[in-house]
Protein backbone atom coordinates (compact mmCIF):
# COMPACT_ATOMS: atom_id res chain seq x y z
CA UNK A 1 0.00 0.00 0.00
CA UNK A 2 1.33 3.44 -0.81
CA UNK A 3 0.13 7.02 -0.70
CA UNK A 4 1.46 10.52 -0.34
CA UNK A 5 1.98 13.09 2.38
CA UNK A 6 -0.69 15.74 1.85
CA UNK A 7 0.43 17.95 4.74
CA UNK A 8 2.95 18.10 7.59
CA UNK A 9 1.71 20.10 10.61
CA UNK A 10 3.00 21.21 14.02
CA UNK A 11 1.82 23.23 17.01
CA UNK A 12 3.59 24.51 20.11
CA UNK A 13 0.80 22.72 22.05
CA UNK A 14 -2.88 22.00 21.52
CA UNK A 15 -5.01 22.18 18.40
CA UNK A 16 -5.02 23.14 15.65
CA UNK A 17 -1.70 22.21 14.14
CA UNK A 18 -0.51 24.51 11.36
CA UNK A 19 0.93 23.40 8.04
CA UNK A 20 4.66 23.71 7.51
CA UNK A 21 6.55 23.45 4.24
CA UNK A 22 8.73 20.61 5.50
CA UNK A 23 9.65 19.11 8.85
CA UNK A 24 12.57 17.39 10.46
CA UNK A 25 11.71 14.04 12.07
CA UNK A 26 13.46 13.73 15.43
CA UNK A 27 13.25 11.08 18.15
CA UNK A 28 10.50 13.19 19.74
CA UNK A 29 8.44 13.68 16.58
CA UNK A 30 8.40 16.55 14.10
CA UNK A 31 10.75 19.35 15.18
CA UNK A 32 8.76 22.30 16.51
CA UNK A 33 5.77 20.23 17.62
CA UNK A 34 4.73 20.30 21.28
CA UNK A 35 1.94 19.05 23.52
CA UNK A 36 -0.33 20.97 25.83
CA UNK A 37 -0.72 17.88 28.07
CA UNK A 38 2.56 15.91 27.92
CA UNK A 39 1.27 13.36 30.45
CA UNK A 40 -1.13 12.09 27.77
CA UNK A 41 0.64 12.94 24.51
CA UNK A 42 4.14 12.79 23.16
CA UNK A 43 5.71 9.67 24.63
CA UNK A 44 8.21 7.67 22.60
CA UNK A 45 5.27 5.58 21.30
CA UNK A 46 3.23 8.69 20.49
CA UNK A 47 5.75 10.88 18.72
CA UNK A 48 3.71 11.52 15.55
CA UNK A 49 -0.02 11.50 14.89
CA UNK A 50 -1.11 10.37 11.42
CA UNK A 51 -4.52 10.80 9.80
CA UNK A 52 -5.79 10.24 6.29
CA UNK A 53 -7.12 13.18 4.27
CA UNK A 54 -10.04 11.01 3.21
CA UNK A 55 -11.08 10.51 6.84
CA UNK A 56 -10.79 14.20 7.62
CA UNK A 57 -12.83 15.00 4.51
CA UNK A 58 -15.56 12.61 5.75
CA UNK A 59 -15.56 14.23 9.17
CA UNK A 60 -15.63 17.72 7.60
CA UNK A 61 -19.12 16.97 6.26
CA UNK A 62 -20.38 17.23 9.84
CA UNK A 63 -17.81 19.36 11.68
CA UNK A 64 -15.70 22.43 10.78
CA UNK A 65 -12.39 20.54 10.58
CA UNK A 66 -9.52 20.74 8.11
CA UNK A 67 -6.05 19.25 7.72
CA UNK A 68 -4.17 19.86 10.96
CA UNK A 69 -7.28 20.77 12.96
CA UNK A 70 -7.35 17.49 14.91
CA UNK A 71 -3.71 17.71 15.93
CA UNK A 72 -2.29 15.36 13.33
CA UNK A 73 1.32 15.82 12.28
CA UNK A 74 1.10 13.93 9.01
CA UNK A 75 -1.98 14.02 6.82
CA UNK A 76 -1.85 11.31 4.16
CA UNK A 77 -3.61 10.90 0.83
CA UNK A 78 -4.28 7.55 -0.81
CA UNK A 79 -3.71 5.24 2.17
CA UNK A 80 -6.77 3.09 2.81
CA UNK A 81 -7.49 3.76 6.50
CA UNK A 82 -9.42 0.49 6.73
CA UNK A 83 -6.21 -1.42 6.01
CA UNK A 84 -3.93 0.38 8.50
CA UNK A 85 -2.82 -1.90 11.35
CA UNK A 86 -0.76 -1.57 14.49
CA UNK A 87 2.79 -2.66 13.70
CA UNK A 88 2.74 -1.46 10.09
CA UNK A 89 5.62 0.74 9.07
CA UNK A 90 5.52 3.78 6.87
CA UNK A 91 8.50 5.25 5.06
CA UNK A 92 8.53 8.86 3.91
CA UNK A 93 11.89 9.81 2.48
CA UNK A 94 14.49 8.90 5.08
CA UNK A 95 12.01 8.63 7.96
CA UNK A 96 10.44 5.33 9.00
CA UNK A 97 7.60 5.30 11.53
CA UNK A 98 5.61 2.43 13.00
CA UNK A 99 1.90 2.54 13.86
CA UNK A 100 1.72 1.79 17.59
CA UNK A 101 -1.86 2.44 18.69
CA UNK A 102 -5.21 3.84 17.69
CA UNK A 103 -5.67 7.33 19.06
CA UNK A 104 -8.79 7.88 21.09
CA UNK A 105 -10.15 11.43 20.99
CA UNK A 106 -9.98 13.78 23.94
CA UNK A 107 -12.20 16.70 24.97
CA UNK A 108 -9.84 19.14 23.27
CA UNK A 109 -11.59 18.28 19.99
CA UNK A 110 -14.91 19.62 21.37
CA UNK A 111 -13.94 23.06 20.04
CA UNK A 112 -15.10 21.72 16.65
CA UNK A 113 -18.56 20.77 17.88
CA UNK A 114 -20.47 18.78 20.44
CA UNK A 115 -20.24 15.08 19.81
CA UNK A 116 -17.18 15.07 17.57
CA UNK A 117 -15.61 12.35 19.74
CA UNK A 118 -18.52 9.98 19.15
CA UNK A 119 -17.84 9.07 15.50
CA UNK A 120 -14.16 8.76 16.31
CA UNK A 121 -14.77 6.43 19.28
CA UNK A 122 -17.35 4.32 17.46
CA UNK A 123 -15.08 3.76 14.51
CA UNK A 124 -12.16 2.82 16.76
CA UNK A 125 -13.90 0.56 19.25
CA UNK A 126 -13.41 -3.10 18.55
CA UNK A 127 -12.10 -2.55 15.07
CA UNK A 128 -8.45 -2.67 14.18
CA UNK A 129 -8.47 0.83 12.72
CA UNK A 130 -9.11 4.34 13.84
CA UNK A 131 -11.50 6.84 12.35
CA UNK A 132 -9.67 8.74 9.66
CA UNK A 133 -6.71 6.41 10.06
CA UNK A 134 -5.73 7.92 13.39
CA UNK A 135 -2.65 6.31 14.78
CA UNK A 136 0.18 7.18 17.08
CA UNK A 137 3.59 6.34 15.75
CA UNK A 138 7.03 5.78 17.09
CA UNK A 139 10.08 6.78 15.13
CA UNK A 140 12.18 3.91 13.84
CA UNK A 141 14.52 5.90 11.66
CA UNK A 142 15.07 9.62 11.79
CA UNK A 143 14.64 11.58 8.62
CA UNK A 144 15.45 15.02 7.39
CA UNK A 145 12.92 17.16 5.62
CA UNK A 146 9.79 15.05 6.08
CA UNK A 147 7.24 16.42 3.69
CA UNK A 148 9.62 17.85 1.11
CA UNK A 149 9.00 16.80 -2.47
CA UNK A 150 11.36 13.84 -2.28
CA UNK A 151 9.66 12.60 0.90
CA UNK A 152 6.01 13.00 -0.12
CA UNK A 153 5.62 9.34 -1.14
CA UNK A 154 4.56 6.98 1.66
CA UNK A 155 5.18 3.25 1.45
CA UNK A 156 3.49 0.99 3.98
CA UNK A 157 4.75 -2.47 4.94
Amino acid sequence: MSGTVAQVSVSPGGVPNRAIEQGIVTKNGIAGDGWRHPAFHGTSKRAILLMTSEGIDDLARRFPVYYGALGENITTRGLDRRLLRIGQRLRAGEAVIELTEVRLPCDTLSVYGTGIQSPVRCASAGRRRGFAGLGNERILRLGRRAGDRAARRLDCT
